[in-house]
């Protein structure tokens, strides 16, 4: 399924907000081996503190039964100004918020849903994926010119 444009671009402002000297990131990393949970965003620092990040963008969406990956040491929420107004009492205590990439809530400190290692092995797994597309797409522009 494609991503919206509001997706797009809360995705682009979350990067900006968490992007910094020591903080290592990735969208849409799969938690273990079997793969059955995903983090929209998780970045790893080298404190050692894993934040996980789910980006929403309308009501349903906030509200749909899919899963909500909050398995690092702080967790949040990714919303526009508009979704935030209309759920933000719905939104669990201990869950930190950003609008727009703007911190407006503190996340709670929690211990790790998962272990570590999986983390690890998780965003160096989903890295590699990234990596991977990021370089077929340079391979196949330099293809196209070729032709």
């Amino acid at each position: 399924m494609a991503k919206s444009d509001v997706t797009k671009m809360l995705e682009r402002r979350i990067y900006l907000s968490t992007r910094k000297l020591g903080t290592f990131a990735c969208f849409e990393v799969t938690i273990g081996k079997e793969g059955r949970e995903r983090v929209d965003y998780m970045t790893y620092d080298t404190k050692g503190i894993w934040r996980c990040y789910e980006i929403k963008c309308s009501v349903s969406d906030f509200r749909s039964t899919a899963k909500k990956t909050f398995v690092g040491h702080y967790n949040y929420f990714v919303l526009t100004p508009q979704l935030y107004e209309k759920i933000q009492d719905e939104i669990p205590v201990g869950i930190g918020v950003y609008v727009w990439g703007d911190s407006v809530k503190r996340a709670k400190r929690q211990a790790l849903m998962v272990d570590e290692d999986i983390l690890k092995y998780s965003m160096i797994r989903s890295l590699h994926r990234e990596a991977t597309k990021s370089y077929m797409q340079k391979i196949n522009e330099k293809k196209a010119i070729a032709w």
